[in-house]
C-alpha cells in the first residue's frame, strides 16, 4: 500500500514538472525570466524543474501559473498535481499550523503587508505581485536568512530593519519569510482598530511557527502609554519555549531608533527601558544606497528581462538609491518641487504637521487654514476661489508606483460592544470625516529639509481650531514649547487636556518634564501637582529629587510628602532617605506610623525596616506580617530573610513558598538558593531559571557561583548560558568574573568563546576589560579584537582607544568609525575628547571636522565648549561656527553666546532665534532673553499671561 502511495505521488510530481515545462516552452521564457515574472528565486524556479527535486510548494506552483497567465482550471489542475505529489498535506513540506492570529503566509499579498510597489500599474486581472520588480539582496539579507533559518530549526527570533523611507525594509522582509511560507507558517500583521491596540490584545495569543509583522514599529513601540507594554509582551513571546519558534520583523526609521535606545539624563524618568532591552541587539541598519555588489545583481536582473529594474538602475547612476527610485520617490520630489503654489502649501503644512507629531490621518479642514501662511503675498492673491479644491485633486494623482504625495483617506470609528473593555477605554475613539495621509518618501524629506523652520501662525492656529486628538494636540504643544513659541504652547496644552478623557495623569507628566526642561518650573511644578490629582503622582517625586540636587530641600520635601499622600511608594524612599540624612529618623517613624495608620501598607515594610536597622527584630517582623496580611507579597520576602537570619531555614522556605505563589520573582530566587543548599540542585536551576524568565537576574547567578565554588565547573557554565540565551546574562558575567579572579584564565577564554559561539560576543569584551583592568594590554586587546570581529560595538570602541592610546591613530580612527556604524556612536567623540585631552588639540580638530562630514557634529560642537571654558574663544568660534553649520542647534546656542560677548549683538540673536526655530536646542539659557516667548515669525511675543 506504502508502494502504491509513492508510485502515485512520483506520477503526480512528473505530469506536474511536464505541465510547467510545457508552459515554459509556450512563454518562450528562460528560467531566470520565468523567476522574476513570478517574483521568485531563481534557485526556486529551478527546483520545480528539477528531476529528483523536492516538490515545490503551493506558492510556487500558484506564483508560476501566475507568471504564465494561466487560467484558473489550469492553475487549479497544478496545485491538484502537487497536492497529490506531496502525499495530500497543506503544502508539501510540513504542517500547517492552525489558530492563533494569522493567517498562512502563501495567502497574504505583499501590498498588504505594505511593500512597496514598484514601476507602472499591473495588467488587467494579474495580481498585484506583478507590480514588484526583481529582488537583489543585499547584507542585511543575510540576517534575516539567518534567523528564518534559525526559526525552521526551532529558535525564535527578532530583527528590525532600521532605514530611511523607501530604502527596501518591508521587501527585505517580505522576500526572507517567503523561505517560511514553503513550512506551512502563518503570518500575522497587527492592524486594527489601531496597530497598538491589535499587538496588546493578541500577542498572547501567537502561537508556534508565526511571523510577526511590525512594518513601521514605531506604531506599536512608540506610544509612551503603551509601548513599554507591546516591549514587554514581545520579550515574553520571544523567550517562551512553549510558543517558539516565532519570527517577528520590524521597521523603524534611524530617528525613531535613536529617540528609543538613548539612554535618559541621570534622574529623568526612563520610558523606553524595555523597549531598548527588547531592541538591543536584534536591529539591523539597512543602507540608503546599493552596494556594488547588489547592483551588478540587479543588473544581472535586469539583463535577464527585469525592466523595471533596468529602466530604475538608468536613472541612478551616481548614487546607487535603487529602492527609494522603484518606489517613486523621485517623482513624488518632483511633484512638490514643481508643484503649484496652492499644492506646496498643503504639503508644507501636512509636512511640518507629521515632523512636529500629528498623527498619519490629516483633517482636510486643518490643512486648508493651516496653508494660509505657506503662500507668498502674491500667490496669495492670486488663489483662485476653488484653489484647495484644485490642489487636492492634483495631489491624489498618483506617480508610477500608485503612490500619490497626499492621499485621501477615511477613518472609520472603533467597533466594540456596549461597556467596552479596559482597552476600549483608553483607546482615544478616531473622528470621522476626509482626511489626508501624506507620502512616506515626503514625509521624510520634509523632516531632513525643513528641521530648521518654525511653522507659521496659521499652523498653529489651524491646530487649535481643527484637531480634535489629544495626542496630536500634546505634541504640538511640546513642540511650541522646544520651539520657545510659550503662548501657542499654552493654549495647546490647554486644549489637549480639555480634550482627553483617559489618559490625563501620563500626558500631564509628559508636558510638565518638557516645561521643566525648558526652565520654566513653576509651571512644571503645577502640572505634576495636576497629574498627581488624576492619580499620576510620580512626577512629583523627579521634581523634588531636582530640587533637593539644587540644595531646595525644603521645597523637595513639600513635593514629596505631597506625592507620598497621592501613593507614590518611590516618594517615601526619597523622603525617608532625605531625613535620615537631616533631621533623623525620629521624624521619619512618626510620618510612617501616620501613612500606616491611613491604610498605606507600603509604609509598614520602611517601618520593619527601621526597627530592623535598630536591632528591634520583633518589631520587624511583627510589621513585616502587618505588611503581608495586607497584601504586600514583597514583605514574606523580607520576613524569609529574617527567618535566615536566626537560622529558621524551615520557616524562611515557607514563607519564600507564599511569596512565589503569590507571584513575586524574587521569592522565586531565594527558593532556588535554599534548595541549592539543602542539595536539590534539580530544583534549584528550575526555580532558578524560572525566576530569570520572571525577570529576576539574579537568581541563577547564585546557583551558578555555589556550582563554580563547588568545583561543578561544567553545570555552573551550562546554566549561565541557558538563561543568557533566554535574555538574562548577568550569570554568565558573573562566572567569567570568578573564573579569572580564581587564576583560570584557560576557563574564561573557553566560556568566553563558547558564549561568543551562542551569540554573546560581549562575553569577550568583558573579559578583554577584565584583563585589560588588570594589567595584562596585549591579551586584552587579542580578546577585544575577537569581540569586534563578532561586530560587538562595544569591543569596536575599546579597540579604538587601544590602538589610539599605542599611538596608531588611522587604525583608531577606522575602530571609532566602524563603532559608531554598529550603533555605538559614542566611540566618536571619546577618540576626538581624548586627543583634546592629551594635548593634541590639531588631531582632535582633524577628527572632529572628519567626524562632522560623517554626519556627527556632537564633538566639534564639545570641542568648542571646552575651548570656549579655557578662554580660548577664537577657536571655540571656528569650531562652533562649522557645527552650526553642521546643523547643531547648540552649537547655535554656543555661537551666539561668544558673538554676543564680542559685542556683536544683532548676529547674536539671529542665531538665538534659529537654533529655537530647530527645536533641537537641549539649552534654553539663552531664550530667557524672550520672558513671554517667541511668535511664529521669530519676533518675540508680548506679555501675554
Amino acid at each position: 500500500m506504502a508502494g502504491e502511495d509513492a508510485d502515485d505521488r512520483e506520477e503526480a510530481l512528473t505530469k506536474l514538472r511536464k505541465l510547467l515545462a510545457d508552459e515554459l516552452a509556450n512563454a518562450r521564457l528562460a528560467k531566470a525570466q520565468l523567476a522574476i515574472r513570478a517574483s521568485l528565486g531563481r534557485t526556486t524556479v529551478s527546483e520545480a524543474y528539477q528531476v529528483g527535486g523536492p516538490v515545490p510548494s503551493a506558492v510556487t506552483v500558484a506564483a508560476l501559473a501566475r507568471a504564465f497567465k494561466l487560467p484558473n482550471e489550469k492553475r487549479d489542475l497544478l496545485l491538484a498535481l502537487r497536492h497529490r505529489a506531496a502525499g495530500g498535506d497543506g503544502d508539501g513540506d510540513g504542517p500547517i499550523v492552525r489558530g492563533g492570529p494569522g493567517r498562512p503566509v502563501e495567502e497574504w499579498d505583499p501590498h498588504d503587508l505594505e511593500v512597496h510597489p514598484a514601476g507602472t500599474e499591473p495588467e488587467a486581472g494579474v495580481r498585484a505581485t506583478r507590480a514588484l520588480s526583481g529582488y537583489a539582496r543585499r547584507r542585511h539579507d543575510e540576517v534575516l536568512g539567518k534567523v528564518v533559518r534559525a526559526a525552521v530549526a526551532g529558535r525564535s527570533g527578532m530583527v528590525v530593519l532600521v532605514g530611511s523611507s523607501s530604502t527596501g525594509k518591508t521587501r527585505a522582509c517580505w522576500e526572507a519569510v517567503q523561505a517560511l511560507a514553503r513550512t506551512g507558517w502563518r503570518l500575522w500583521h497587527p492592524f486594527e482598530p489601531t496597530r497598538a491596540d491589535a499587538a496588546l490584545a493578541n500577542l498572547e495569543k501567537v502561537g508556534p511557527r508565526t511571523v510577526v509583522w511590525l512594518n513601521e514599529a514605531q506604531h506599536y513601540l512608540g506610544s509612551p502609554n503603551t509601548g513599554e507594554r507591546v516591549a514587554a509582551a514581545l520579550h515574553s513571546l520571544l523567550t517562551d519555549p512553549e510558543r517558539a519558534p516565532v519570527v517577528v520583523f520590524g521597521t523603524l526609521w534611524p530617528e525613531y531608533i535613536e529617540k528609543y535606545t538613548a539612554l535618559p539624563p541621570p534622574g529623568a524618568p526612563d520610558s523606553h527601558s524595555r523597549l531598548r532591552e527588547l531592541l538591543s541587539g536584534r536591529t539591523v541598519i539597512v543602507p540608503e544606497a546599493f552596494d556594488e555588489a547588489a547592483l551588478d545583481t540587479a543588473r544581472d536582473l535586469a539583463a535577464a528581462g527585469d525592466e523595471m529594474l533596468r529602466d530604475a538602475l538608468g536613472r541612478i547612476k551616481g548614487h546607487g538609491r535603487l529602492a527609494q527610485d522603484l518606489a517613486g520617490g523621485p517623482e513624488l520630489l518632483r511633484r512638490y518641487q514643481q508643484g503649484t503654489p496652492s499644492a506646496r502649501a498643503l504639503l508644507e503644512a501636512a509636512m511640518d504637521a507629521r515632523r512636529l507629531g500629528v498623527g498619519l490621518h490629516l483633517p482636510q479642514a486643518f490643512l486648508i487654514d493651516a496653508a494660509e501662511d505657506y503662500f507668498t503675498d502674491h500667490d496669495y492673491n492670486y488663489r483662485s476661489p476653488d484653489w484647495a479644491e484644485a490642489a487636492f485633486a492634483a495631489l491624489a494623482e498618483p506617480v508610477h508606483g500608485k503612490q500619490a504625495p497626499l492621499t485621501r483617506t477615511a477613518t472609520r470609528p472603533a467597533r466594540r460592544p456596549p461597556g467596552g473593555s479596559v482597552l476600549a477605554e483608553v483607546t482615544a475613539p478616531v473622528g470621522r470625516g476626509t482626511v489626508f495621509r501624506l507620502a512616506d518618501y515626503l514625509e521624510q524629506h520634509g523632516r531632513a529639509e525643513r528641521w530648521y523652520l518654525c511653522p507659521p501662525a496659521s499652523f498653529w492656529h489651524a491646530a487649535h481650531t481643527h484637531l480634535t486628538h489629544a495626542e496630536d494636540l500634546t505634541n504640538l504643544s511640546l513642540a511650541a514649547q522646544q520651539r520657545w513659541r510659550r503662548q501657542w504652547a499654552h493654549h495647546l496644552r490647554q486644549r489637549a487636556l480639555a480634550t482627553d478623557t483617559s489618559n490625563r495623569g501620563p500626558r500631564l507628566i509628559r508636558m510638565a518634564d518638557a516645561w521643566e526642561k525648558s526652565g520654566d518650573g513653576e509651571i512644571a511644578e503645577a502640572l505634576a501637582r495636576e497629574a498627581a490629582a488624576a492619580g499620576s503622582p510620580y512626577y512629583l517625586t523627579f521634581l523634588a529629587k531636582t530640587r533637593a540636587k539644587a540644595g531646595d530641600h525644603k521645597g523637595a520635601e513639600t513635593l514629596l510628602l505631597e506625592a507620598s499622600a497621592a501613593g507614590d511608594f518611590d516618594s517615601l524612599t526619597f523622603l525617608l532617605d532625605l531625613w535620615e540624612r537631616g533631621e533623623g529618623p525620629g521624624r521619619a517613624e512618626t510620618l510612617l506610623r501616620e501613612v500606616a495608620n491611613a491604610g498605606n501598607a507600603d509604609a509598614l515594610i520602611h517601618l520593619a525596616s527601621l526597627r530592623e536597622r535598630a536591632g528591634d527584630l520583633k518589631a520587624a517582623e511583627a510589621f513585616l506580617h502587618e505588611a503581608a496580611d495586607a497584601g504586600r507579597t514583597h514583605a514574606l520576602i523580607r520576613l524569609s530573610y529574617l527567618r535566615l537570619e536566626v537560622g529558621d531555614h524551615e520557616g524562611a522556605e515557607s514563607l519564600a513558598h507564599n511569596a512565589a505563589a503569590a507571584g513575586d520573582s524574587m521569592a522565586l530566587s531565594l527558593l532556588a538558593e535554599l534548595r541549592e543548599a539543602a542539595g536539590d540542585r534539580e530544583g534549584a536551576e528550575v526555580l532558578a531559571r524560572e525566576a530569570a524568565a520572571a525577570g529576576d537576574s539574579t537568581a541563577a547567578s547564585r546557583v551558578v557561583e555555589r556550582r563554580e565554588n563547588a568545583g561543578d565547573y561544567e553545570e555552573a557554565e551550562t546554566l549561565a548560558l541557558r538563561t543568557a540565551n533566554a535574555g538574562s546574562t548577568e550569570a554568565l558575567d558573573l562566572l567569567l568574573e570568578l573564573r579569572e579572579e580564581a587564576g583560570d584564565r584557560e576557563g574564561a577564554e573557553s566560556l568566553a568563546y563558547r558564549a561568543t559561539g551562542a551569540g554573546h560576543a560581549w562575553a569577550l569584551h568583558l573579559l578583554a576589560e577584565i584583563r585589560h583592568a588588570a594589567g595584562d594590554h596585549k591579551g586584552a586587546e587579542l580578546l577585544a579584537r575577537e569581540a569586534a570581529d563578532a561586530n560587538d560595538p562595544f569591543a569596536l570602541a575599546m579597540l579604538a582607544q587601544m590602538r589610539e592610546d599605542a599611538g596608531d591613530c588611522e587604525e583608531a580612527e577606522t575602530l571609532a568609525f566602524r563603532a559608531a556604524g554598529a550603533g555605538n556612536v559614542f566611540a566618536l567623540p571619546r577618540l576626538g575628547l581624548q586627543r583634546e585631552r592629551s594635548g593634541n588639540r590639531e588631531g582632535a580638530d582633524a577628527f572632529a571636522r572628519k567626524v562632522s562630514d560623517a554626519g556627527y557634529t556632537m564633538l566639534l560642537a564639545s570641542l568648542a565648549q571646552i575651548r570656549a571654558q579655557a578662554g580660548d574663544l577664537e577657536s571655540a568660534e571656528i569650531l562652533a561656527h562649522e557645527a552650526a553649520s553642521a546643523r547643531d542647534p547648540d552649537a547655535m546656542v554656543l555661537l551666539g553666546e561668544l558673538r554676543e560677548k564680542a559685542g556683536n549683538h544683532e548676529r547674536a540673536e539671529a542665531l538665538f532665534r534659529a537654533a529655537a526655530n530647530t527645536g533641537e536646542a537641549k539649552s534654553f539659557r539663552a531664550f530667557a532673553r524672550w520672558p513671554h516667548g517667541l511668535d511664529p515669525d521669530g519676533s518675540p511675543t508680548p506679555p501675554w499671561f
